[in-house]
């Protein structure tokens, strides 16, 4: 599936860009990210029934239907597009490199809080594959990591907004329906639909969104953008345990759609046309690289807030419970099962949901910070009168160097 996602991503974008003329990629962009809402909408919805009515593993009969209506649609419909003098290699020794340096650091994140050995050596040789990366992607005539592209300042202030915003958003898909259904016992399918509001606005909103570009130029809608979701991201953080999902999650959840639809659209096209479009292919897969590795450190990171913040406000609650050494012995050994401990006593159960949501809030802070990091950075990167850099220049990379070394 990682393959195959690694084949579809970026060449969608790349379709669009080749398709669509400049002053059009807009909207045609903003229709692209309405359609990922409708299956982002579909998918948690299915996926919860099938795990309350089959099975986890009917989730994996989704996809091939669905590869079979897109090899029809593609012999059907697509004209082939490519870049003629493009090289034809793979660049073998950075994504060997960039798969070390992503395993690494996530690994060592994720076993961080246990301090062992193999967490120190790999976050050790993940940091080293990272330098090392860097390097060869400098010095390859084909590099997977085009440094070049990020002369640009509207591509590197895209892909910060993406790393950001996909790490605040990804925490919160990843962690939001355990809360909903260990804490607050929501059904699978229930926890599923809850995003159903966040799906629904940026679906109807995305042509809208899309067209902002052209009137306004991205700038603005992704500085306003982000500070909707960080105000989503904090009305998450509001509930307790129990209540109505109207009056608790639902607010949140529609403010952050509106936040995510002021910002995907733009976020994206202002990505893309920051680079010509013989590089679009390569721009656009970096940029779901980023939000990939975005949706991998959020798990790790929140994942490592959250554990170290439940555990810090479950034994504050514990020492005012007074418990006996053994029940407290059995809790410990139950520390990482979050808020799915097992035990008969009522008041236990409450401290440890009570802690759960404590440590959720956190991460949700957390999210609230990143977003304010995008619209900073909007602020300081996007440029809505940047024209892309000369292809030339950003074909040229890595061999400035020989270049350098024959002209001496």
């Amino acid at each position: 599936q990682g393959a195959g996602g690694a084949l579809l991503l970026p060449g969608s974008l790349a379709i669009i860009n080749a398709a669509f003329p400049r002053e059009e990629r807009g909207r045609a962009i903003g229709i692209w990210s309405g359609f990922s809402a409708i299956t982002a909408a579909v998918g948690p919805v299915l996926g919860g029934w099938l795990v309350d009515h089959a099975s986890w593993r009917w989730v994996f009969f989704i996809n091939p239907p669905i590869a079979v209506l897109i090899l029809g649609i593609t012999f059907w419909r697509l004209s082939e597009s490519r870049d003629e003098g493009g090289s034809h290699r793979l660049d073998w020794p950075g994504a060997l490199l960039a798969t070390v340096a992503l395993g690494g650091i996530t690994f060592a994140m994720i076993e961080g809080h246990q301090n062992t050995g193999l967490s120190i050596f790999a976050a050790s040789a993940g940091t080293v594959a990272l330098a090392a990366l860097l390097v060869v992607e400098m010095r390859s005539p084909d590099p997977m990591l085009r440094l070049s592209l990020f002369r640009s300042r509207v591509f590197t202030g895209s892909n910060l907004i993406t790393l950001f915003l996909y790490t605040a958003l990804s925490g919160l898909l990843f962690f939001f329906p355990l809360d909903l259904i260990q804490v607050q016992h929501y059904t699978a399918t229930q926890a599923g639909a809850a995003f159903l509001p966040l799906i629904a606005v940026m679906f109807v909103l995305s042509g809208w969104s899309g067209g902002l570009v052209s009137r306004y130029g991205a700038r603005m809608p992704l500085i306003v953008g982000p500070l909707f979701a960080a105000a989503g991201f904090a009305l998450a953080a509001r509930p307790g345990i129990g209540g109505p999902y109207w009056s608790t999650y639902f607010p949140a959840v529609a403010v952050l759609g509106l936040g995510m639809a002021m910002t995907i659209a733009p976020l994206t096209t202002a990505m893309m046309t920051s680079v010509p479009e013989s590089l679009a292919g390569t721009a656009s897969g970096i940029n779901n690289a980023i939000s990939r590795l975005a949706g991998l450190l959020s798990v790790a990171v929140f994942g490592l807030v959250l554990l170290v913040a439940s555990r810090h406000d479950l034994a504050h609650k514990l020492d005012e419970l007074g418990l006996p050494a053994a029940e407290r012995i059995s809790l410990e050994q139950q520390r990482s099962e979050f808020a799915t401990v097992k035990t008969g006593n009522a008041r236990i159960q409450r401290a440890v949901a009570e802690a759960f949501v404590d440590g959720f809030r956190r991460t949700l802070w957390l999210a609230v910070g990143l977003s304010l990091a995008c619209s900073v950075t909007a602020v300081l990167l996007i440029d809505r009168g940047e024209t892309p850099l000369p292809e030339d220049d950003l074909h040229r990379g890595s061999t400035e160097s020989d270049l350098a070394r024959k002209h001496v």
